[in-house]
């Protein structure tokens, strides 16, 4: 309560603009009716380890507003512009904590922020992208240093990458932030690769990426419309209880017939879907985490659904997204219970340009899922 209390304790003479108001208010009310948005969770992460002395730094091309109105970590008076970072509310010293809008150049940017996480060894640094693919601008420093500095030349970086990622109609060069390639370069458990469903699930993976002696690279994708989404808000006590699971089973269904796994915005989608129809055979499991991969806990939820046929469903198309290394991997590690894939058809581009096309390719692969 404490660090929601920031968002609304505005600066004498500091003007905020009225229809942002309402936003930071709400981030205190959201905590009594269980409606903690992703954004909240954020904020909660955020201020609970610059209580706890973490240094949190965040930088990219629009991190102080986000780039989809979401974040506004820093806010500015309405008259003159003037900025104020409400959670530095928390903290004696401002270099504790820094929201930095960067230039347009994700190689320059990001690269700053690798070394800068090689120096502050107890800081939370994160890069966020304006969408997820604009990251392809510093694929050299993803090659280079992020996925294999450790290996080549003992480098310990704890920097994480924020991606939106999700398929809502926005056109090939906004919907994919290229999940398979970060999973391609993989390996000798090099870094983390994340999809978080909720809010809650969000706090407690940053928490604990910044706690996290091993210090290792973070890569989370992060929705677009979930952010606001009601279904997927989480309650205060989803905050401070629990800590970040790998893989979410689903027990709502007992003896299924149809086990859906999948990862990411695409679940809620499918419970929807599954609530409409009444369906109470289909049980539908979330892979939080793709790498490493929980193999143990994706086996069991199996056994727990012996006579289930077993789906991977995602929205990317069949040669990209988590499908062509979940599907090797569970090969891999002896698990040969057939899976079947749910997908868009394999596709040179990341998505369709057209919306009605996206909006009936959604339609079709929700519709497949629930009648394999």
């Amino acid at each position: 309560r404490a660090i929601a209390a920031t968002q609304i304790a505005v600066p004498e003479n500091f003007k905020v603009h009225p229809k942002l108001l309402p936003q930071l208010q709400r981030r205190v009310s959201m905590l009594d009716d269980g409606t903690i948005d992703w954004s909240g969770g954020e904020l909660l992460a955020f201020g609970s380890l610059l209580m706890e002395g973490h240094p949190v730094r965040l930088a990219g091309q629009d991190v102080g507003r986000g780039t989809f109105s979401n974040r506004h970590a820093v806010v500015r008076d309405l008259d003159n512009a003037n900025e104020w970072m409400p959670l530095r509310g928390l903290i004696s010293n401002d270099n504790q904590f820094w929201v930095v809008d960067s230039l347009l150049s994700e190689y320059a940017a990001m690269g700053f922020e690798y070394g800068y996480s090689l120096e502050r060894d107890n800081a939370l640094v994160l890069w966020e992208g304006q969408f997820g693919d604009f990251a392809n601008g510093a694929q050299t420093i993803v090659d280079e240093f992020i996925s294999s500095a450790l290996q080549k030349w003992g480098e310990r970086s704890s920097v994480a990458l924020l991606l939106p990622h999700g398929y809502e109609g926005q056109g090939p060069d906004h919907s994919s932030a290229r999940i398979e390639r970060y999973l391609t370069l993989c390996a000798e458990n090099n870094m983390t690769v994340t999809q978080p469903s909720t809010p809650a699930s969000y706090f407690h993976l940053l928490r604990w990426h910044a706690k996290n002696p091993a210090r290792k690279p973070l890569i989370v994708f992060e929705p677009k419309s979930m952010l606001r989404l009601k279904a997927a808000a989480s309650k205060l006590s989803d905050i401070t209880t629990g800590t970040f699971r790998p893989f979410i089973g689903d027990d709502s269904v007992s003896s299924a017939q149809r086990l859906i796994l999948c990862s990411g915005k695409i679940y809620w989608e499918l419970v929807a879907e599954r609530a409409k129809r009444g369906d109470n055979s289909t049980a539908i499991a979330r892979v939080e985490q793709l790498y490493p991969l929980p193999i143990d806990e994706i086996a069991s939820e199996m056994s727990k659904n012996p006579n289930a046929s077993v789906l991977w469903v995602q929205d990317e198309p069949a040669n990209q997204g988590p499908w062509p290394f979940v599907s090797s991997t569970l090969i891999e590690r002896g698990i040969t219970r057939p899976l079947h894939r749910i997908s868009r058809k394999a596709s040179a581009s990341p998505a369709t340009g057209s919306h009605h096309v996206h909006e009936e390719e959604q339609k079709a692969l929700i519709a497949d899922a629930f009648s394999r």
